[in-house]
């Protein structure tokens, strides 16, 4: 196995069957078509990887902030917003624009 598979290095693999929406599927295909991936595999697994990461760093988040007496107040995220000279989000800066008439 080459160190540029879509196992990017793992000494092992699974294989595994999966369904996916066919919007989904075509992406994927897409993807590699335009270069953007190796193969279907190596797109599947790079979205998987991230998955992972991104499941076990909100599993993390929760552990620290059970640690720390739970999630930032209102009150202390504004706090924390002007001492660090952030512009806070809020609802209607998030909201999506929709276009006037004329």
């Amino acid at each position: 196995m080459s160190a540029c598979s879509h196992t990017g290095g793992m000494t092992s693999t699974a294989k595994i069957a999966v369904s996916l929406p066919k919007q989904v599927a075509e992406g994927a295909r897409r993807a590699v078509r335009l270069g953007r991936a190796a193969s279907v595999s190596a797109y599947v697994t790079e979205a998987l990887q991230e998955k992972v990461k991104l499941d076990d760093l909100s599993g993390l988040l929760a552990e620290m902030l059970q640690e720390s007496g739970g999630p930032l107040s209102n009150a202390e995220r504004r706090a924390a917003d002007r001492l660090l000279g952030v512009k806070p989000i809020t609802a209607k800066s998030t909201a999506p624009r929709t276009r006037r008439s004329r």
